[in-house]
């Protein structure tokens, strides 16, 4: 069995990762909220993965085993805070929203020096603010435990463009649409099409992250054309996929 590295205390810092690299699995006492500026950051537990864009930052409790993975050159914020410190009084990771106050605030924490002064305290202050009042939004690709729905989840990271029905999708893993339709809500807390669209969206993130041209993203995640795809981008992230592009 894998060893997982266990921190005392979460760090506090700021980093440049490469595409496809990341941070192995392991875990700290304290909690952590971890803000990527620039590429997409992914983040897998043995429950899930959270995955968030530079609108986007993840909280990460203490305790969690958890890995972090680059999509896109990622320019990596990481804010420790100690177990005490709950503004959100959650004891699961959370995917939540940034908006320009708060991401300045990730930023100017991550980059000053941790000297213990009152000017350092009182910007912790308004960032756990901010924290507590940020919206919890939903980009999460929880993991299934039936190996039938493992299964069929599976197809679907394999080809998120892959179109087939509940019903057809069943007949190859061997289930019926009900069985399936009722794993979906009990095992991942959603429905089939909610986890698709989740799926879909998550992959959408990791190819802009990529470079690759919107109307691509498009039909390789399954949507009818480049339209609709920013549609639902827009409705899930409050702005087109075009923000997403590295710069």
């Amino acid at each position: 069995m894998q060893e997982i590295r266990h921190e005392s205390v979460a760090p506090t810092r700021a980093q440049w990762l490469r595409p496809g690299t990341g941070i192995d699995a392991h875990r700290h006492d304290d909690h952590q909220i971890a803000y990527a500026a620039r590429g997409v950051l992914a983040v897998t537990t043995d429950v899930g993965t959270w995955v968030a864009p530079a609108t986007r930052a993840l909280w990460v409790p203490a305790g969690t085993v958890h890995a972090h993975h680059a999509h896109g050159a990622l320019d990596l914020h990481l804010v420790g805070l100690p177990a005490a410190d709950n503004p959100l009084g959650l004891d699961r990771p959370t995917v939540l929203a940034v908006g320009p106050l708060l991401r300045e605030l990730i930023l100017a924490y991550t980059r000053a020096p941790e000297d213990g002064s009152p000017e350092r305290l009182r910007l912790r202050a308004v960032l756990l603010d901010q924290v507590a009042a940020s919206p919890q939004q939903p980009v999460h690709l929880p993991a299934p435990a039936d190996p039938r729905l493992a299964r069929l989840c599976a197809i679907l990271r394999d080809d998120p463009a892959d179109g087939r029905t509940l019903a057809a999708l069943g007949r190859e893993v061997g289930a019926s649409a009900r069985t399936l339709s009722r794993l979906f809500t009990s095992d991942l807390g959603m429905t089939f099409p909610q986890w698709r669209t989740q799926l879909r969206l998550y992959r959408a993130l990791v190819l802009l992250a990529e470079d690759v041209p919107v109307t691509a993203v498009a039909h390789r995640c399954g949507w009818s054309s480049a339209s609709t795809f920013i549609d639902v981008f827009r409705r899930a992230f409050g702005h087109t996929p075009g923000a997403h592009r590295p710069g």
